[in-house]
Order: C-alpha cells, then structure tokens, then sequence
C-alpha cells in the first residue's frame, strides 16, 4: 500500500478515536475505579478487532447495504452505554478505595473485558469508522487484496486507540492519585457522559427515521 496514504489514514482514524465517545468514557471510569485499565482496555481492543475481522470478509459492505441494521446497532448500542451509566452513577467507588480496591471488592477482569467488547463491538462511531471510513483508503489497482488492506488499515485504526486509551486511562488514574477526592466527580461525570451519549445517540436515530 502507499506510504502516503496509509498515512493519511492514520491521521484521520487517530483523529476519529481522540473525539470523545463511549470508549472515553468507559476507559476514565476504569481507570477511576480499578487497580489497572488493562481489562477494560483490552475489552475495546478485542471489540474492535472482531470488527476488523468482520469489515475485511465482506461484513461491513453488507450492514452498509442494510440502513436498518445500523440502526438496530445503534440502538443496542444506546441500551447498553445507558446500563453501563446509570450503574456507575448509582454505585461510584467509594473515595476511601481510591488506587486501595481489594481483589473482593472489584470485578473479575473476565467482566471488565466482556463489557469493554460490548463498548466498542456497538460503539456507532468505531463501526462508522470500519465501514465508511476505511474502503476510502482502499486501492483497487493495488498489489494488495482489498481484505488484506481493509485489515491493515483496521489494525492501525485499533493501534490509533490503543495509544489514545491508555494515556487517557492511565492520566484519569494519575488525577485520582493526586487528587483522590475528584474520584467521585470523574466517576459520576463518566457515567453521566455515557447515559447523554445514549440518549443522543437514540435522538439521532428517531430524526432520521423521521424523515
């Protein structure tokens, strides 16, 4: 593939995953309430490499053909981030386990990395980011099969929010350290970040199916 143009498409991707979304949220809340981000983190990875997987064998060309079924996404999606919110909001960790929680007291990594795969497997904007975004990089005249290009600007894409994640994930951590009482403020401003962006992802939905 072209050097130019896989450059290209990373600055754009990177750009993609440094607006924040559900996976920002997700990833403050682990790091404001877990010993490491590391399940968390590598939940949203594993969503977005079975979505790479999915947009290389021809997936992702279909659900573009579909309006409906990213609509159905969408809406999972909403139901999904609105459970994950209201739970945090209703249970914040308590200040007194900043940077102390005990192995009895967290969740099992199994649960923080299946929920991290349900964040970013129904995150709207990765999946708009796979499907619409990455065939435009594409070379039809290229050496390279399409699958194996759309997989390697996908790899690069789940490279991109590797990066952004773990300073994301790792800064919240390091504001709790200092500031151990902004833990509850960063918690219940997560949570209510993923119940907005829920409800505005059910918005957007219910406008265009108005038209």
């Amino acid at each position: 593939m072209d050097a130019q143009l896989l450059l290209a498409c990373w600055g754009m991707m990177t750009f993609m995953v440094l607006v924040p979304g559900p996976d920002w949220a997700y990833v403050i809340a682990a790091g404001t309430r877990d010993r490491t981000i590391v399940p968390a983190l590598g939940g949203i990875l594993i969503g977005y490499l079975l979505a790479v997987i999915a947009v290389a064998v021809g997936v992702g060309a279909a659900l573009a053909a579909l309006p409906w079924a990213l609509v159905v996404l969408t809406l999972a999606a909403a139901g999904y981030l609105s459970y994950l919110g209201i739970r945090i909001l209703l249970h914040p960790p308590a200040v007194a386990m900043a940077g102390t929680t005990s192995g009895a007291d967290e969740p099992a990594a199994w649960l923080r990395l299946a929920q991290g795969v349900g964040v970013s497997g129904l995150n709207p904007k990765g999946l708009l980011v796979l499907v619409v975004l990455l065939p435009q990089f594409t070379d039809a005249a290229g050496d390279w099969p399409i699958p194996v290009q759309l997989a390697v600007l996908g790899l690069i894409f789940v490279g991109s929010c590797a990066l952004v994640y773990s300073v994301v994930g790792v800064g919240a951590k390091a504001v709790i350290r200092a500031r151990p009482s902004a833990m509850r403020i960063v918690s219940r401003v997560s949570g209510a970040a993923m119940v907005l962006l829920a409800i505005v992802l059910v918005a957007e939905q219910l406008a265009h199916l108005s038209r």
